[in-house]
């Protein structure tokens, strides 16, 4: 399975919660949407471990099955489709994830995440 990880998922597979150390550990491409990495590091920048985190953050991107995934042209077109979706069913989500939600779906990865409100996409699809 190649997957992409949400920020709250990468957190509980830092912590070594069972069923997020299993789907890493299994997938066989791990991609982290540029918009998680941009909430990590903010994230770690607002805690008090932040050069711990960091490092391990570090050393998680530098596997060979991990990599950073970028928004370009294309991302942008699912993010306008998905965004129009969500407002006629007046059921928007935040920004953010509606930019990692465009990455999953234009890169046909299965989302990992503990949000529910992806559920409204029928295009994402989640573990």
């Amino acid at each position: 399975m190649n997957i992409a990880l949400d920020t709250n998922a990468y957190s509980d597979f830092m912590r070594g919660d069972p069923e997020r150390v299993r789907i890493v550990r299994a997938a066989r491409s791990i991609a982290i949407p540029i918009i998680v990495l941009g909430e990590l590091r903010a994230g770690f920048a607002a805690g008090n471990q932040e050069s711990s985190n960091a490092a391990n953050l570090q050393r998680f991107l530098a596997s060979p099955r991990v990599s950073v995934l970028l928004p370009d042209e294309q991302t942008a077109h699912h993010y306008a489709q998905l965004y129009v979706q969500l407002r006629s069913d007046g059921e928007p989500i935040p920004t953010n994830d509606l930019w990692i939600a465009s990455l999953a779906v234009q890169h046909d990865l299965v989302l990992c995440t503990s949000d529910r409100h992806f559920r409204r996409l029928p295009q994402v699809v989640t573990c």
